[in-house]
């Protein structure tokens, strides 16, 4: 198989893999299911959940000078140099808080209410998050809100259209990484360096919790001022998100105690297993990229294992699409109907929208539950996906997110129950 088709992690390895991750393929009640909503909120590392227990379980605070303070402030430590390994970024400040939303709000309110200019530029396809506080403090700032436009033949938004948009007097540019409805990953290097071009010191911050779990970040190759994930979207759990700010970003002002340093992003008491749940999730892609180079430095090892892991995604969206030869593929059953289906996979996350004939989405996001399989809807009904969905001329679909832990195996499966549900249809 080609690289530009992606390429499959070896059986024995896979087995490895699964065995890392709670409920692959049961859930918590031990019921057999094949989960395809990790868009939702993916699969957990076993490894995260017993850290958070193990930390979570000690009462003393961090802030102390005793040995368990110390332990803890290690702890932080290291999960902030992790996260740092995780973006390849060098300096800045971390901002870690319950989710990756509220970090955004908190990161976009800094630069609207302390940098120069007329207006602020985001994309369509932004989550509400990074959208609505776009929205907001343009507003509160009498400052114009210039939206780039989708492109529904490819699923994701031109550079050109975000470009055009920028000019001397832009303050801000916040833009996502890939596209939570089509997978359609936006071309970050470009768009920094043709932004910049027009204006050297625009201020960039960028959405990366979709795109995250799928593929390298590198900010040594897009030096933006700000991005955010959310882990229990990369193998980590609920109640964290977690933000990387550029130096000059850190110290705009922004809510903070006065007695801390300029660049200081945290309120409260911090919370250890936040930052070990981050070393967590680092250790285990630098595994996974430990069998495939026998470089021994950090971000090497995670370079490698989040590039295997995008290979092994595009091997498994190939395999949704095309099939195999006792399988047909979602461009191959008649009834079905695959959204925004740009041919390159190299541009795509492992995220794919169908309609199945006429049946409604929701209607069959619960046929697909009954049969075993669990995948979820994107209508205009909701605030998360309406805008979207708008800019492509759809009303909505059922969306598939699968993980790189699943196997060939799992997508046929998935395929051979597409095709009983089609072949159901009147």
């Amino acid at each position: 198989m080609s690289l530009s088709q992606g390429q499959f992690l070896p059986e024995d390895l896979m087995s490895e893999i699964k065995s890392r991750f709670h409920q692959v393929d049961h859930d918590h009640a031990g019921q057999k299911r094949l989960y395809f909503d990790n868009a939702g909120g993916a699969f957990r590392l076993k490894s995260v959940l017993e850290r958070l227990v193990e930390l979570d379980a000690i009462p003393d605070n961090i802030e102390r000078v005793h040995r368990v303070a110390r332990r803890l402030q290690d702890v932080q430590a290291r999960g902030e140099a992790d996260f740092r390994c995780l973006l390849n970024a060098k300096g800045g400040s971390i901002h870690a808080a319950q989710t990756a939303s509220s970090v955004m709000f908190d990161m976009v309110r800094a630069v609207a209410e302390n940098v120069a200019g007329t207006n602020m530029v985001t994309t369509v396809l932004e989550h509400p998050s990074a959208f609505d506080a776009m929205s907001l403090y343009a507003q509160r700032s009498g400052r114009e809100l210039r939206v780039a436009q989708s492109n529904p033949r490819t699923g994701g938004i031109d550079v050109d259209a975000i470009v055009q948009l920028i000019d001397q007097d832009t303050c801000l540019l916040n833009v996502i990484c890939a596209s939570n409805i089509s997978g359609a990953k936006l071309d970050l290097e470009e768009i920094v360096r043709r932004t910049r071009a027009i204006k050297p010191d625009l201020y960039i911050l960028v959405d990366a919790v979709q795109h995250a779990p799928h593929g390298l970040i590198d900010l040594q190759r897009t030096p933006v001022d700000g991005i955010n994930i959310a882990p229990y979207k990369i193998f980590g759990v609920r109640g964290s998100g977690m933000a990387w700010l550029s130096d000059r970003a850190a110290v705009l002002p922004h809510h903070k105690l006065q007695g801390k340093n300029a660049d200081a992003w945290g309120l409260g008491s911090g919370t250890p297993w936040q930052f070990a749940a981050m070393t967590e999730i680092v250790s285990y892609v630098c595994w996974l990229g430990g069998k495939f180079t026998d470089s021994r430095d950090r971000r090497d090892l995670f370079a490698s294992g989040m590039t295997r892991i995008e290979l092994q995604e595009r091997a498994l969206l190939s395999r949704l699409l095309e099939g195999s030869g006792s399988v047909k593929g979602l461009r191959h059953i008649p009834k079905v109907k695959v959204h925004l289906d740009h041919p390159d996979l190299s541009k795509r996350d492992l995220i794919v929208m169908i309609d199945l004939g006429d049946l409604d989405c929701s209607e069959a996001v619960l046929e697909y539950e009954r049969r075993g399989v669990v995948v979820y809807q994107r209508t205009a009904a909701s605030i998360y996906s309406k805008r979207m969905l708008d800019s492509f001329g759809l009303g909505g679909g059922v969306r598939i997110s699968p993980l790189h832990v699943h196997t060939p195996e799992d997508i046929d499966v998935f395929l051979r129950v597409t095709a009983e549900m089609a072949d159901a249809l009147a």
